[in-house]
């Protein structure tokens, strides 16, 4: 394949991803922007429940990644009955993953209000992430089924999906926010509800489509639930749960400069949410990237075509590498137009556009660092990229944010700036770890 037909390939694969993983992050800023019109505690309050939500539903999303390369792979070597098989116990891993993380957001939801934030934020909080967290089980079955079917290449389905869907969450919030015609007006609660109905009805989509679409006929036939073996699911774990930590470290270290902005009051806190709303849409955008790059690498590990598996995986990185620098150039350009979306308060929004700029700076390493993990996870190597990422991220992002933020009162900005050097560091790990790697299977 030229450097032309591998673009092409990876495109593909990716827009369909990128707008399907959009989806997720479309819902938050559909309920931040409507939200919104309702007040500045409002918004600050949307950001403190939505801060711990991302993070487990994040981890929860990174588990069901594991499905992907091992479709991807069995797919490479013709092994029909052993997808059957893998989507089974993935099935129920991931339900399961939904329920237990639901229940740790339930009973661990109070906590939030320990982290010093305002009283009244927090009381608006807390009732919303509750219902959010019910949204986590039909997440992580419409996952399930997604990975499936991206293993194998088809990746438009989902795409349809997750936009039909967040299209009616908009027409919820809409409804049950304002309360118009006959609906009841519940304020941020009913952007709570808005998401998870829609979720519920995307996850049925999807489990319709997989189960109807003829050319999975081969895997569906026979599809029975019993019969279940030890062996896969900890195939499934294995790249699942460091993949989930993955998540959890990158968005828990962005989760928790949110509580670091709050210590300095609702204002910069709704500042940093409509920036962080705004470099999540540009991050989850850069993640389908990061799915096409494990798709091709997995397949080509399949097939043992290694110099082939090398240019997909770099071209992949190209591509997230090129596509974010333009993110970085529309932060800037439109650092003071993006923030009037959301909110009317001048404060809000003129703390909002400094914080894109430091969000324009981390873009390209936001984008190579997701795009480097994706084309590891194809090669099933998550345990080192998991701990680079910890690193990275909890051992100098967050305190170097800490003490410029907090000790030498640079404020959110500060915070930002680590959070900066953090992407930077890993994107240059992940890059060398996957290019060394590769090398060696060319021997």
């Amino acid at each position: 394949m030229t450097y032309r037909e591998h673009f092409l390939k990876n495109w593909s694969l990716a827009y369909p991803v990128m707008l399907s993983q959009l989806g997720h992050v479309v819902v938050g800023v559909a309920d931040s922007i409507m939200v919104g019109q309702l007040g500045t505690e409002e918004l600050a309050a949307v950001s403190l429940g939505g801060a711990p939500f991302y993070v487990v539903m994040l981890f929860g999303i990174g588990v069901s990644y594991a499905l992907t390369p091992l479709v991807a792979a069995a797919d490479g070597q013709d092994q029909a009955f052993y997808i059957r098989n893998l989507l089974k116990h993935a099935i129920v891993l991931d339900a399961l993953v939904g329920v237990l993380l639901f229940l740790l957001l339930y009973f661990g939801g109070p906590l939030v209000q320990y982290f010093d934030q305002e009283p009244n934020v927090v009381a608006i909080a807390l009732p919303y992430l509750y219902i959010i967290g019910g949204s986590l089980i039909p997440v992580m079955i419409f996952q399930a089924f997604r990975q499936f079917a991206e293993g194998l290449s088809y990746t438009k389905q989902a795409m349809y999906i997750s936009i039909s869907a967040n299209l009616l969450n908009i027409l919820l919030n809409y409804l049950l926010i304002y309360g118009v015609w006959f609906f009841p007006e519940l304020g941020v609660n009913g952007a709570g509800w808005a998401t998870l109905i829609s979720r519920v009805v995307m996850a049925i989509a999807m489990i319709v489509f997989v189960f109807r679409f003829k050319d999975f006929s081969q895997y569906i036939t026979g599809f029975k639930f019993k019969n279940y073996a030890w062996t896969i699911w900890s195939k499934l774990l294995k790249i699942g749960v460091p993949s989930g930590l993955q998540f959890v470290f990158e968005v828990g270290a962005f989760a928790m400069a949110a509580i670091m902005v709050g210590w300095l009051g609702a204002i910069p806190l709704a500042a940093h949410q409509i920036a962080l709303n705004l470099s999540g849409i540009t991050y989850m955008t850069a993640s389908g990237i990061s799915a096409a790059a494990t798709i091709r690498v997995g397949n080509q590990l399949g097939k043992s075509d290694i110099s082939t598996l090398r240019t997909a995986g770099f071209t992949c990185l190209a591509m997230a590498a090129g596509f974010m620098a333009f993110c970085a150039l529309v932060f800037i350009v439109g650092k003071t137009i993006l923030p009037g979306f959301y909110v009317d308060d001048t404060s809000v929004i003129v703390l909002a556009a400094d914080l894109l700029i430091v969000a324009a700076f981390f873009q390209i390493s936001d984008g190579v660092q997701v795009v480097g993990l994706g084309s590891l996870r194809g090669l099933s190597d998550v345990k080192i990229p998991t701990l680079v990422t910890m690193v990275s991220y909890w051992f100098i992002a967050i305190p170097v944010g800490y003490v410029l933020g907090i000790m030498l009162d640079m404020g959110s900005i500060g915070i930002w700036i680590g959070l900066l050097i953090g992407l930077t560091l890993a994107a240059i790990a992940h890059v060398w770890r996957f290019n060394s790697l590769t090398k060696k299977l060319l021997v």
